[in-house]
């Protein structure tokens, strides 16, 4: 299956249906007959522009996103950090930032998406994304500055 039909089914199956993990989102892909890998799907969500929401009874689902809405990626980390954030923690060069369960992801492509000069690249799990920065000096400073955007 070619990618823009994958993208097509994706999108489909998410307003059908309750996604909320790239596991549950692979399963579904393979119910309509196409097998792909967590790196694919992963790459699939970025390039969808998906966002991980919190459906009435707060299970997480996937749903399209609304990148035209937020033009400037500071106000979406901002944004992403007061609602979810809980505290940035530096570690030698990384900075462990912790959230609420099934933000990470999110708040990885904003911080990703906002091209930040002190951060080299990010990695998401559930509620636990990891920022890293070249030197522990940088991920000091940009655990302050994450911090500031914490209600």
């Amino acid at each position: 299956m070619r990618k823009a039909e994958r993208h097509r089914l994706i999108e489909s199956v998410i307003a059908r249906k309750r996604a909320g993990t790239q596991q549950e989102l692979l399963h579904a892909l393979a119910a309509a007959g196409c097998t792909v890998t967590q790196a694919t799907i992963s790459r699939d969500i970025r390039e969808l522009g998906l966002e991980k929401v919190r459906d009435p009874v707060g299970h997480p689902r996937f749903v399209p996103g609304h990148r035209a809405s937020r033009a400037d990626p500071g106000e979406a980390v901002r944004s992403i950090l007061a609602r979810f954030g809980h505290r940035a923690v530096a570690a030698q060069n990384i900075v462990v930032l912790h959230a609420e369960l099934g933000s990470a992801p999110a708040i990885g492509r904003a911080l990703d998406e906002l091209e930040h000069s002190l951060i080299v690249g990010t990695l998401a799990g559930d509620d636990t994304c990891l920022v890293i920065a070249r030197t522990s000096s940088d991920a000091a400073a940009l655990a302050g500055e994450l911090t500031d955007f914490f209600s």
